[in-house]
């Protein structure tokens, strides 16, 4: 009789611990955590959209946690706990370049396989795959529209978020670039740091306006940045006569371009990121080879393509 019971609670322990899941680990289901740069934002929901697709055909257990801010000391207690709970992998997006590396080096030192999706950080051991948009080239992207928009003239003011965040800082860097090599007429009057915060772009692009009245156009690296300059521009009565070029493609940028704020968006593909990041971490898990650096495309959507159907698929969502 003892003999009987002692297989059926062998049989119990195999269920709890290793029914549903994959071969990683002996059996045992992959265990992996995405931690979002921004809990709610469709973005960051995009991406654990295509993060669940993937993990769901592939078999994989996927918790998604994020923080209320972009924040790295809103987001630094969070990684803090998923280190805590031991996943096979974490998927990240670190809210500073800097600041989010002594947590992540924990996570690594307890043997728990990071990467890297959106953003980075400066440490290169840290990410075995880093996954994101060519920023860079979104950037470029983003001043070849501008210059469309105003005719290839003109002065020009970009508002990112913060210095430190890979991603912004990108963007500027190809706006800058593309605009230097190609562009000699337009007349780059710098940039400007939002904090990510809308009063703050409304009062900077009013403060240009004060300063430069003939400001032809803005880049906005981000949503908070364009809503805020969009404001401002409102007030001013320069709505479509000062032309605006922003970033992303969620409902509310979606909204800012058929209501005229503005003229072209650069969207990036958030949930071929989650994806990826799902496929590159059970690669990692299982000892399988893992690509370093994965770049993903981005498309300009504009008034007169957004209800395209290869547009329509590509627009963020708030939820899967």
């Amino acid at each position: 009789m003892r003999k009987i019971t002692a297989a059926l609670a062998a049989m119990i322990l195999i269920t709890a611990c290793g029914g549903q899941g994959s071969d990683a680990g002996g059996g045992e289901q992959t265990r992996v955590t995405l931690v979002q740069g921004l809990a709610g934002e469709e973005f960051y929901e995009t991406m654990a959209c295509g993060a669940k697709a993937k993990a769901q055909e592939l078999g994989v257990a996927l918790d998604v946690q994020g923080p209320q801010k972009f924040d790295p000391t809103l987001q630094t207690p969070i990684v803090n706990s998923v280190t805590a709970s031991a996943p096979d992998a974490m998927l990240i997006a670190p809210t500073d370049v800097k600041a989010m590396i002594a947590p992540l080096t924990q996570a690594k030192q307890q043997g728990i396989k990071i990467i890297l999706v959106d953003t980075v950080v400066e440490d290169d051991g840290i990410g075995l795959s880093r996954i994101s948009t060519d920023n860079v080239k979104g950037g470029a992207a983003a001043a070849q529209a501008l210059s469309e928009q105003i005719g290839g003239k003109g002065k020009v003011l970009v508002i990112s978020t913060d210095p430190g965040v890979s991603t912004v800082d990108a963007r500027v860097k190809g706006f800058e670039q593309e605009i230097k090599a190609n562009h000699p007429d337009i007349a780059h009057l710098g940039v400007q740091y939002s904090h990510n915060d809308v009063g703050e772009a409304s009062r900077i692009v009013n403060a240009a306006l004060a300063k430069d009245p003939d400001l032809a156009g803005v880049f906005a690296a981000n949503l908070n940045s364009a809503t805020g300059a969009g404001s401002a521009l409102r007030q001013a009565g320069k709505l479509g006569e000062v032309r605006m070029v922003g970033f992303d493609a969620g409902p509310a940028q979606v909204k800012q371009l058929k209501d005229g704020v503005v003229q072209a968006l650069v969207a990036q593909l958030p949930g071929d990121i989650g994806a990826k990041g799902v496929e590159q971490a059970v690669a990692a898990v299982k000892g399988q080879q893992v690509t370093a650096s994965i770049p993903t495309d981005a498309t300009i959507v504009t008034e007169e393509n957004v209800d395209e159907p290869e547009v329509q698929r590509i627009l963020y969502k708030a939820g899967c």
